[in-house]
């Protein structure tokens, strides 16, 4: 048997992220925040590649090369320190720097289902010019850096075509940088002209902060439209900039965590507008790039992809076909892109199809979990149930109206919670949002939640015949299901599904099915398992923590239901350990004598 090739990419921009891939395919990925949990941690990498290189039992001496990005910098190799840390890559290592929409872009190459495709990279901010290692060949319009002030320049959207095994640039905007210091209310934070730049502009105006700009995407259907008739963005010559003037309109950004509630439709009018205006540029954009060079399909990434309202607007409303939306399409994505770039580029390896799963956190062994329910010992009861029994025991508990966090195998990859790190509930109770968002997750009253359904039902409920996977679209709900199904009915009637295979999540899938076979209704209410502020769980110890402080009714970790007691009970006589281990021999005869 020949030695695998490992190759292992990481990100050193914000949402930092590490990737390693075993013969061309993923075998584990993290996002660094899932480790640090501290929300959207990112730059200094040592943490992400260990937990990569642990995970799959190997050194770096295993790696044949380490791809990375790192935003505003493409060092070379042998800096030992990043942003102040140190770094664990040894010197003998090989080590190739790529500049950030060509990791971008290489994330969509490999994960993608087609063969080939056209690609869109669209951010708030990428690479400097002279930092590019992608503009040969694409068309640069005017007018263009000169030696001077080319690390002034900086990416702001690349189209490329994927054909025959190779990527080549079609397209790149360049942007200066920006204005921020000039004090406008709403400026985008790096460079002057961008799409996601200026959304970010307008999620810190509203919401003190940039960290969730997904929020100003929620909050967006309570606003009322006309309220503002000037034009964010200017669209001209097939590229998208951003004006300035009408900003001396805005002078009263949040500066206070009550004023959202008692200015709420101020704020919700301006995001209402500015999501509206990210829409039409989107459509302008997309539409000339099509132009310029179609394609039947297009692959997408950069920030400004998770916007689901916008991409649902996009299938219906450009000249391309098929669609693939990179879900973790923001910075925490560029690792995967360093990676599949090391091994089709660096290495000349064929590419390898993804399998198109999402879950690419390493399994905590069943019994991890032991140490940290003895934490919590006469305060929660526990039962370990065969595959089947835990899949019925929590659909029954969610038809009785209990929100049930469930955790399964490796976490996903992303932002978004697709039913591995999962807070599930019954989304007939038009009372549960409520619940969950002020009892449960400690956030403000108007974010929605997302229904999972299975994929061949999706169109029961909801306006979408095409797949979602990553809860990256958005669908209208099915008039005669909106009343049915109100907690996870946004208040402009639509939802961002997230369509469910046995394929890619045979458990949650069946899960699913055996819920609406209880209720009829075969979809669950599915949100993060995590509160305001906090990533997502990734431990054991985490998941129960969390469990604790909350008002979470029950918690499933791989088959493992997890109950709080009624009364907190003295230590049990017999010996816990002994029959946990018992129960792990049943259960699973390879770990008998643990």
């Amino acid at each position: 048997m020949s030695k695998p090739i490992y190759v292992l990419g990481t990100g050193l921009s914000h949402d930092g992220s590490a990737c390693l891939l075993k013969d061309g395919e993923v075998c584990v990925a993290i996002e660094k925040e899932r480790i640090t949990r501290i929300k959207h941690d990112g730059f200094c990498d040592s943490e992400a590649m260990q937990y990569c290189l642990d995970a799959e039992g190997i050194g770096f001496d295993d790696v044949a090369v380490v791809v990375q990005n790192a935003n505003f910098s493409n060092f070379d190799r042998g800096n030992k320190i990043f942003h102040g840390q140190p770094r664990i890559i040894p010197d003998h290592v090989k080590t190739v720097t790529i500049s950030h929409h060509l990791a971008h872009a290489y994330s969509v190459v490999g994960t993608s289902p087609f063969d080939e495709m056209a690609v869109l990279v669209i951010d708030g901010c990428g690479s400097s010019w002279d930092d590019c290692l992608d503009l040969d060949g694409a068309h640069l319009p005017e007018p263009q850096p000169d030696s001077d002030n080319n690390h002034l320049f900086f990416e702001k959207d690349s189209y490329y075509l994927y054909e025959k095994g190779k990527l080549r640039p079609v397209y790149k905007d360049f942007s200066p940088f920006g204005y921020f210091l000039k004090g406008y209310s709403m400026c985008p934070p790096t460079t002057k002209h961008s799409i996601g730049g200026l959304y970010s502009g307008v999620s810190q105006y509203v919401f003190q902060g940039m960290e969730d700009p997904g929020k100003l995407m929620g909050l967006a259907p309570y606003g009322r439209p006309g309220v503002y008739d000037f034009q964010a963005f200017e669209c001209r010559d097939g590229r998208v900039f951003v004006n300035y003037d009408w900003m001396k309109h805005f002078d009263r950004p949040r500066v206070r965590y009550e004023d959202l509630a008692e200015n709420f439709d101020y704020y919700a009018d301006i995001a209402y507008w500015m999501q509206r205006e990210i829409e039409r540029a989107l459509l302008y954009l997309v539409n000339h790039r099509f132009e310029h060079q179609p394609h039947k399909n297009l692959g997408y990434a950069g920030g400004v992809a998770l916007n689901a309202v916008a991409n649902a607007k996009l299938l219906k409303q450009t000249g391309f076909e098929d669609f693939y939306f990179q879900p973790a399409a923001a910075d925490n994505g560029l690792a995967i892109g360093c990676a599949y770039y090391g091994w089709l580029e660096v290495l000349g390896q064929e590419r390898i199809k993804h399998d198109a799963s999402p879950y690419f956190g390493k399994s905590y062994e069943a019994e991890e979990l032991y140490p940290a329910m003895q934490t919590y010992a006469g305060k929660i009861s526990y039962r370990r149930l065969p595959e089947d029994e835990a899949i019925n025991r929590t659909a029954e508990l969610l038809a009785a109206g209990k929100v049930v966090a469930w955790f399964e195998k490796g976490s996903e990859f992303g932002p978004r919670a697709l039913g591995h790190r999962s807070i599930l509930a019954d989304p007939r109770n038009p009372d549960v949002r409520e619940h969950i968002n002020r009892n449960v997750k400690f956030r403000e009253d108007f974010r929605p939640f997302a229904p999972s359904v299975p994929l061949e039902k999706a169109g029961v409920y909801f306006d979408c015949d095409y797949p979602s996977p990553y809860m990256i679209l958005v669908a209208p709900t099915r008039q005669e299901w909106k009343k049915e199904i109100p907690a996870v009915v946004h208040a402009d009637g639509s939802a961002r599904v997230q369509t469910v295979t046995e394929s890619v999540s045979p458990n949650y899938y069946r899960l699913l099915n055996k819920f609406g076979e209880l209720t009829g209704v075969s979809v669950l209410l599915n949100t993060s398992f995590n509160k305001k502020g906090m990533p997502i769980v990734e431990t054991p110890k985490e998941a129960l923590d969390f469990f604790m402080e909350c008002a979470l009714d029950a918690l499933v970790i791989d088959g493992c239901l997890i109950e709080k007691a009624a009364v907190a009970q003295e230590p049990s006589k017999v010996d816990e350990k002994k029959e946990w281990e018992k129960s792990l021999g049943s259960l699973y005869p390879e770990n008998v004598g643990i």
